[in-house]
């Protein structure tokens, strides 16, 4: 499957994007958000979860490393754990933190910064790509999974022709 690409002109485009991601959603899915600061990832990972129904604030884990969430995926409670590895000085801090047993084919998880984790971080199924440009936001959306096809293809997002 080829990347999807769309300009993200404003908050509320993000926010769109986030509501299309937590509709198409699946048990396990990794999902690594690239970016610089201030790209958006965190408003993204916001939407997404406020779109799957979190009530209630979504801090950015920069300093707690991260956020765990429950939401209710076709009438089943999901967790949804956020990563921000930013901060993190090596791949060992996220094995020492218990990190990796969160990736057990349950939980939906969400990472911020993921080269900070690489190689002990677990494989992405869906890598998001987020650059500024202009008052908006390039994203780009790529499948490196079976999973990961298959919640970009329930992804009803208007891409870029």
């Amino acid at each position: 499957m080829q990347p999807i690409r769309a300009f993200l002109p404003d908050e509320s485009a993000t926010q769109a994007l986030g509501a299309a991601l937590a509709r198409a959603l699946a048990p396990g899915l990794v999902i690594y958000l690239h970016g610089d600061l201030g790209a958006g990832k965190t408003a993204l990972t916001r939407a997404l979860l406020q779109a799957a129904g979190h009530r209630g604030a979504v801090k950015s884990p920069t300093y707690t490393l991260s956020e765990p969430y429950r939401v209710t995926l076709d009438g089943r409670p999901l967790d949804v754990i956020h990563y921000d590895l930013y901060r993190m000085s090596s791949p060992e801090e996220f094995l020492d933190a218990g990190f990796r047993e969160d990736f057990d084919g349950r939980n939906v998880c969400i990472v911020e910064w993921p080269k900070k984790g690489e190689p002990v971080l677990p494989p992405p199924d869906v890598r998001i790509l987020l650059e500024v440009s202009g008052l908006g936001r390039e994203v780009e959306l790529q499948a490196l999974s079976e999973l990961g096809l298959l919640c970009l293809e329930r992804l009803h997002f208007p891409p870029i022709p």
